[in-house]
């Protein structure tokens, strides 16, 4: 007797979830918007907040800016769980090589005096930043309103912890593993002059009441912040003998262009938001007006104790004509407009 082998393929009744059918129709979706669309429940809650009777859990109202429809904003990366931990794996990876280059060979313990004085008292203490800005951020992560937002609030979150993290593994390489260093930052954090001003912004960030308005807020420091110290100062130490510094540094520059590709993209959708467009962008005046002098006055304290060391750095000067994302993305809003 012979049998004859057959394929039979069956048709799926539908090609996704119902969430995605309702927005997109019957169609093959990515594994991003299957698992990102109107996932966030949004009736049917049952309790308010014990901190805020006014508001429910999940609720547009704990920030100004707003957008009509939340999942009108998506994640150009497009991350959800899985690409988000192999990518930031990859680089965790490619990071820990780089210190352990640089710690086998004591590179870091033989850096000019100098460049190991701007590492003491300005770049290691950044890990502190990075905590409160991960705060900020999880602030994001608890009160944002929509799946596409909040998980990029989230993602971001766990990046700066890492962040931390990683100038935490280097002032303990720089330090010949003892971890003095770190505690040497720590006082510099909380005492030195020159960085009091960005102590103060990250504290006034992490308890201002917007969780939208403490994202743009640190997002200002950033935007000149690391373009200077980790990009500028990257192009100085290959000219003065200071190439470890360069190494480290590749990394946290390259999360800085990472993160900036979806706070651009969130920023355009509250400017260009059909209903909220206008109110959003008034308000987004009103937090580059309060903090934008901030920022600039945090970060020109760092670049003068950078310059006090580094007499060719020229961080001062580059600082002076590096402007935030903000008033980028606001010349581009108002057409040049301050």
């Amino acid at each position: 007797m012979q049998y004859e082998l057959r394929y039979q393929v069956i048709e799926p009744k539908r090609q996704t979830y119902q969430n995605v059918i309702d927005r997109l129709g019957d169609q093959p979706a990515s594994r991003y918007l299957e698992g990102t669309l109107d996932v966030q429940p949004r009736e049917n809650f049952h309790y308010r907040p014990t901190w805020d009777e006014n508001r429910e859990i999940y609720d547009a109202d704990y920030s100004a800016l707003k957008l009509v429809d939340p999942y009108s904003y998506t994640d150009p990366r497009q991350f959800y769980y899985t690409p988000y931990v192999t990518n930031r794996a990859t680089l965790h990876d490619e990071f820990t090589k780089q210190m352990a280059y640089l710690e086998e060979r004591e590179l870091l313990a033989k850096l000019p005096s100098a460049w190991r004085t701007v590492l003491s008292s300005v770049v290691i203490p950044l890990r502190h930043y990075e905590s409160g800005a991960q705060m900020v951020s999880v602030g994001g992560a608890r009160f944002a309103y929509g799946t596409a937002l909040e998980q990029c609030c989230t993602f971001a979150a766990f990046d700066r912890i890492g962040n931390a993290q990683m100038l935490s593994r280097v002032g303990i390489a720089l330090g010949a593993g003892t971890g003095d260093l770190l505690q040497v930052a720590k006082r510099e954090w909380l005492d030195s002059e020159p960085l009091q001003p960005l102590r103060r912004f990250t504290e006034e960030a992490m308890v201002v009441g917007d969780w939208a308005e403490g994202l743009v807020a640190v997002d200002l420091v950033d935007s000149l912040v690391y373009p200077v110290l980790f990009r500028g100062l990257d192009e100085v130490a290959l000219t003065s003998g200071a190439g470890a510094y360069s190494l480290f540094t590749q990394y946290l520059y390259n999360w800085f262009k990472d993160q900036r590709k979806w706070l651009d993209a969130l920023i355009t959708a509250w400017a260009d938001d059909e209903q909220y467009g206008s109110a959003n962008r008034e308000h987004l005046a009103r937090i580059v007006a309060t903090w934008n002098p901030l920022a600039h006055e945090a970060a020109m304290e760092l670049a003068h104790v950078v310059d006090n060391q580094l007499t060719d750095a020229g961080t001062v000067a580059a600082l002076s004509h590096t402007t935030t994302a903000a008033e980028q993305w606001w010349a581009r809003i108002t057409g040049g407009a301050a």
